[in-house]
């Protein structure tokens, strides 16, 4: 990520937010993640106008939009619109935004790689400055991770594990009984990107993803994906979103394992969910000297809200000049998208057929 500039001065000139979508993850993790920041949300807009008043009122944001025409008519050119809206709506919605605008787009970058490249025609063909919210790169526990990994804690990476076992509540989001392809492209899609920003693009994928008996409405609750980064590192991400016997034996977590140490994060918030249970941040090195042991460290700050600091904070250096672009930007969330493309079309195409006896 290049800084342009030295020192960052968040405050040298005010960024406002403008929220596009009232619903579940803006009131649960945009805004909460914003207030913590102390980032200025100025406006919001939303089909259902008494649902965007509510949550005005909850954060103090000072207007409430009839429109997504009015809100752009009367902002400024020093805005970031939050676009937390299904991803079939984003299209429409780039369509509507002005020339040179900043946007911050919820994953997944749109229904499908069709989708997802038409967004991106969009977005470079208005000189849209766009990224897409895949925030857990952004957590506390990974930033950490990825400290420890820089300053060669850990040796060369071997080994990267996500592995997720819960029961998660899908009726809290209704839209996703009617999607074609649902896991992938609305969870496992944080881990593959997740990934990928370790270990840069795959040269491959295997997938596999599954329904179960009591949720065949859904399109898929459970998913086993390979990426392929060759014979000397192994990236793989499991998960059961249907562990419907209570959260003694739930499990969430990501494993990393280098030469010379490793780090286990679980993931608390997904855990009897939305209750949640507190993360956990495990490491061990192998340094020179020290005799190999599991160690804790108390991390501030988990996935929800927090990691959602992180993708705006991006989206407003890149803004304010500060980086030439953010981290998670359009082009590289793309790159993400063509990797959940090659899981659905790996899980379509099947394994390799059993040779004949």
């Amino acid at each position: 990520m290049a800084i342009i500039k030295e020192e960052p001065d968040m405050n040298d000139y005010a960024i406002d937010i403008c929220m596009i979508g009232a619903g579940g993850i803006v009131n649960d993790a945009h805004l909460p993640a914003y207030r913590m920041a102390g980032f200025s949300v100025k406006g919001i807009v939303d089909r259902n106008r008494q649902r965007a008043r509510e949550i005005a009122d909850k954060f103090a944001i000072p207007q409430v939009y009839d429109s997504l025409e009015a809100m752009v008519a009367d902002r400024s050119e020093n805005v970031i619109y939050d676009c937390a809206l299904p991803a079939s709506e984003i299209i429409g919605v780039l369509r509507q935004l002005p020339e040179e605008a900043t946007v911050l787009i919820q994953k997944p970058l749109g229904e499908s790689i069709e989708e997802a490249r038409t967004i991106l025609e969009i977005a470079h063909s208005k000189n849209i400055r766009a990224g897409v919210n895949f925030q857990l790169r952004f957590a506390p526990f990974i930033q950490e991770a990825k400290k420890m990994i820089g300053n060669g804690q850990l040796g060369t990476l071997t080994d990267i594990e996500i592995y997720v076992n819960v029961h998660t509540p899908w009726n809290r989001w209704s839209f996703l009984f009617e999607k074609p392809r649902m896991e992938i492209n609305y969870h496992s899609i944080h881990y593959i990107d997740l990934v990928r920003s370790f270990l840069g693009n795959p040269s491959g994928v295997y997938a596999k993803t599954y329904k179960h008996p009591d949720s065949l409405q859904l399109a898929s609750v459970k998913s086993s994906i390979i990426m392929d980064y060759g014979d000397l590192i192994r990236a793989t991400i499991h998960t059961n979103h249907h562990h419907n016997f209570g959260y003694q034996h739930q499990e969430a977590y990501i494993k990393i394992e280098g030469t010379s140490g490793a780090v286990k994060m679980n993931l608390g918030v997904l855990i009897n969910y939305p209750t949640g249970i507190p993360d956990t941040f495990e490491y061990i090195t192998t340094a020179a000297g020290e005799v190999p042991e599991w160690r804790s460290k108390k991390i501030a700050g988990s996935w929800f809200p927090h990691a959602f600091m992180g993708t705006m904070e991006q989206m407003i250096l890149a803004k304010k000049g500060f980086i030439a672009e953010p981290e998670n930007n359009i082009d590289d969330a793309f790159d993400t998208m063509r990797c959940v493309e090659a899981a659905y079309l790996s899980s379509a195409q099947g394994g390799v057929q059993l040779p004949p006896v």
